[in-house]
């Protein structure tokens, strides 16, 4: 898990939460740097949320496991709706600020960590926030996509939210997918870090997909995509995985 002095994502919305300012940094494996979205987009209502979040929140049911829930956005408005709710992150201190915010299970976990014996059985996973990401590779992906199988009722479903990376005319991305291609990686499989002040976090994979990629990926786990909510930049969208009829 997570050293206290690697948690630059989680100090950074902590100190935002207690009303400092939090400018993050993401670093690339390939030398690039970039800020991201920045943290207002972790702690908004639902109301400002995107427009394909917009559209797939009337499809959240029952029990919900949110992945990668940060300060807890997704948990707080599932947990307004009635739902049970369970949030889940790698960043102690994002989960401390959840708990904050009140969301009444936060538990500090990783992706790989999840398991029908460690949190139960869901009716409905959330990966808002381009949190498809997490999956980190196709082939871990696809493991993943099993387990979450198990972990979810007969109805169960995903919810998640990737970008398709080639909706760009950056020359700097455009090089990387190509260097991507070269070693036989997707051009959206990415090695990223957080920096925030003289704090740097661990490195992590990363991966964003096309729809058609999507599909690739999710083909013979036992889900199928549904249906797709694209966000008004036509870049971002939710997938929503069903499962699949045997």
């Amino acid at each position: 898990m997570i050293k206290p002095e690697q948690d630059a994502f989680g100090q950074g919305v902590y100190d935002y939460f207690q009303g400092g300012k939090y400018i993050e940094i993401i670093e690339r494996d390939d030398g690039y740097i970039g800020l991201s979205v920045g943290p207002t987009v972790y702690f908004a209502p639902p109301s400002e949320w995107s427009s394909n979040k917009k559209a797939a929140l009337p499809l959240i049911q029952g029990r919900v496991l949110d992945v990668g829930c940060g300060p807890g956005r997704v948990a707080l408005y599932c947990q307004e709706q009635g739902h049970e709710v369970v949030g889940i992150d790698i960043s102690p201190l994002a989960i401390n600020t959840a708990q904050l915010r009140g969301v009444q299970d936060a538990r500090v976990l990783s992706i790989t960590q999840a398991s029908r014996k460690a949190l139960g059985v869901f009716n409905t996973i959330v990966m808002f926030g381009n949190n498809f990401g997490l999956f980190g590779n196709p082939k871990r992906a696809k493991w993943l996509l099993r387990r979450f199988y198990g972990m979810t009722t007969v109805d169960g479903r995903i919810l998640a939210e990737s970008r398709n990376i080639y909706k760009t005319d950056d020359p700097e991305h455009l090089a990387f997918h190509e260097h991507n291609r070269k070693l036989g990686r997707l051009p959206g499989q990415l090695r990223l870090r957080v920096r925030y002040k003289t704090m740097i976090g661990p490195w992590f994979e990363y991966l964003m997909v096309s729809p058609e990629e999507m599909a690739k990926i999710v083909d013979e786990t036992g889900w199928h995509i549904e249906q797709i909510f694209w966000a008004d930049n036509a870049v971002e969208y939710t997938a929503v995985l069903q499962k699949a009829t045997k």
